[in-house]
Parts: structure tokens; C-alpha cells; sequence
């Protein structure tokens, strides 16, 4: 694609001023939504998605529109799995549902900026050094094995990273909420709230979040537009998602292993793509490798899509099962 740098411009002031919008409204009225507003604002962001992909079809042609559809749909399953954390930082911290909104909000914000930055460097790299994608390939080959053995964390095995537990430590901290600011006055002395720790600890699994889902999104396309936008689409909605799903989250039990399945695949691909185009010397003689394939995008597609549905499918069966064994055991004592 050659994107020149009025659409560039002119797709970042779009998605900021949605953002924007989206922000002034949480400020005004700080509230949990409900079933129907989180749903409404669900379908906005994703029919936004695909009308833009749309516009790709129209404009770039079907590969370009592929590939977008492809690394939002990957970007937006690894984004809901993000949820999980989330959902444990709000319990762990005890955030009042009011104000949960405006912490998702600028959890989504940072994890735009950190992402924009991963992308760039990404771009960068692939550009100089086409053996990028081994270690990215292998990078989510290592990320998909761990994700398969421990599963979702749950409040048990979460742990305060190093920046938490100093922050705590060397920040004055107010013992309660001040609704949802950042700071706070207590006998004279002014204090940092909880709700500065929260966002810490947000900004810091945004991060580490990050450092998956960039090379994921790279081994369906190498165009930054399409990376960028398609992790922008895929963030947009995340906070309506979080109050949409709430309980079903934990009845998603096989959403890890379809992940890992996810983040597999696109791994081996990565690793495929760089032997079909290698030029290390000690590989191949430096030589291309014949027999690695450059899989195409509609088959990538379709065995993420698959694999999504089948992970879904298999977790709300298994959750209805267990529920009904527990029922039946709850009866007969």
C-alpha cells in the first residue's frame, strides 16, 4: 500500500476525535453501563470496523481489506483476553463499578500510545532486517506454549510487578477513593489515591500485553497502516466489551487454549515467511528455503476465526455442564 500522509493525517484525527468524544462522555457522567448501552456501543465500534474495512476493499483491493480484517479480529481476541487482568486489577484494588469506566478508558489510551510506539519500531526493524521474523515467530511460539500450560491467571496468582510494589512504597497513599481523581487532600496534606496505583498497574499490563500482540498483528501484515488501524478498532469498544461480558468472562475457560492455538499458528507462519525469504548465511547457505510456503491470508482467516469459535463453543458447553452438575449436586443434598 502507498498511504500517503494526508490519509495518515486525516485517520488520526478521525480516531482521536472518537476518542475524544468517548473520554468527554465518561468525564461528564462517570456510570456503569448497562446491558443495552455496553451492547449498543459494542455494535458502533465493530460495524466502525467493518465499514472500514470496507473502504479498504473499495480503495486498496481485497488484500489489503484481508489483511485488516485478519489482524483486527487477532488483535481484538487478544485484547479481550486483556479483560481477564482487568477484571482482577478491579477486584484486587477494589475500584467502585462508577469509576471503572474512566480507568478502562485511560487503560485503552496508554495502551495506544504504547502500541503506536511498538509499531513503529517494528516497522523499523522489519524494514533493515528481514531475520526479525524468526525471533518474532519464535517469540509467540514460546508466548503460546506458556499461555496453554498456565490458562486465564486468576486473583490468586496475580502478582504486583516490581512498579506497583515501589510505587506503594515511596508514594503518600490515601486509604480511600476520592471518586476517581488521581489525588487527593487528608488533614491538610495532599495524597495520591488507590486509583493511581490502578493506573500503573493498567499501564503496565497494557505493556506487556503489547510486547504479544504487535509481532501477532505483523505476522498477518507488514503494512503499518494496517497494523495501526487495526489496533486502534480492535482497543475501540474494549471498555463497552469489559460491563458487556462481565460474568461470562469467567465462563470463557478454553479461550487461553484457542489463543495459544492463535498465537501459534501465526508464529510458525512467521517462521515459514522468514526461511521462504531468509538471506542469514548460516541457514540454507544463505539461500532461500524452497519448500516453506508464504501461507495466504484467507487461510489465516479462517483458522483463527475456526479456532475462536471452537474455543467459545467449547467453553460455554463446558461452563452449562458444570452448572447444571452443580445444580443437580446443590438438589440432592
Amino acid at each position: 500500500m502507498n498511504v500517503s500522509g494526508l490519509v495518515w493525517a486525516g485517520t488520526l484525527v478521525a480516531l482521536t476525535a472518537i476518542l475524544v468524544i468517548d473520554l468527554l462522555v465518561i468525564g461528564r457522567r462517570p456510570h456503569e453501563p448497562s446491558v443495552r448501552e455496553s451492547s449498543l456501543w459494542v455494535g458502533f465500534y465493530v460495524g466502525l470496523a467493518l465499514l472500514f474495512g470496507a473502504g479498504l476493499w473499495l480503495t486498496a483491493g481485497g488484500k489489503a481489506a484481508g489483511e485488516f480484517y485478519t489482524g483486527w479480529l487477532t488483535e481484538y481476541s487478544l485484547s479481550v483476553d486483556n479483560l481477564f487482568v482487568f477484571v482482577i486489577i478491579m477486584a484486587r484494588f477494589a475500584v467502585p463499578r462508577q469509576y471503572q469506566q474512566k480507568v478502562l478508558l485511560i487503560g485503552i489510551v496508554l495502551a495506544l500510545v504504547m502500541r503506536g510506539g511498538f509499531i513503529a519500531a517494528g516497522a523499523a526493524l522489519i524494514s533493515q532486517f528481514s531475520w526479525v521474523f524468526y525471533i518474532f515467530g519464535a517469540f509467540l511460539i514460546y508466548t503460546a506454549i506458556n499461555l496453554a500450560r498456565q490458562g486465564e491467571p486468576d486473583e490468586d496468582e496475580f502478582t504486583e510487578n516490581v512498579l506497583i510494589r515501589w510505587s506503594r512504597r515511596a508514594l503518600p497513599i490515601s486509604k480511600g477513593y476520592d471518586g476517581a481523581r488521581l489525588t487527593t487532600h487528608e488533614n491538610g496534606r495532599r495524597y495520591f489515591t488507590p486509583m493511581l496505583i490502578v493506573m500503573i498497574a493498567i499501564g503496565t499490563t497494557d505493556l506487556i500485553f503489547a510486547l504479544d500482540s504487535i509481532p501477532a498483528i505483523f505476522g498477518i501484515t507488514q503494512e503499518p497502516y494496517l497494523v495501526f488501524t487495526a489496533n486502534v478498532f480492535a482497543l475501540m469498544g474494549l471498555r463497552q466489551l469489559y460491563f458487556l461480558l462481565g460474568g461470562l468472562l469467567n465462563r470463557l475457560i478454553y479461550l487461553s487454549i484457542g489463543l495459544a492455538v492463535v498465537l501459534g499458528f501465526i508464529g510458525v507462519k512467521l517462521v515459514l515467511e522468514a526461511l521462504a525469504d531468509n538471506n542469514l548465511p548460516f541457514i540454507n547457505g544463505g539461500e532461500h528455503v524452497g519448500w516453506a510456503p508464504h501461507i495466504p491470508i484467507w487461510l489465516s482467516l479462517t483458522v483463527i476465526l475456526g479456532t475462536l469459535a471452537v474455543a467459545t463453543a467449547a467453553s460455554l458447553i463446558k461452563s452449562s455442564r458444570d452448572r447444571r452438575r452443580e445444580l443437580t449436586t446443590v438438589v440432592k443434598h
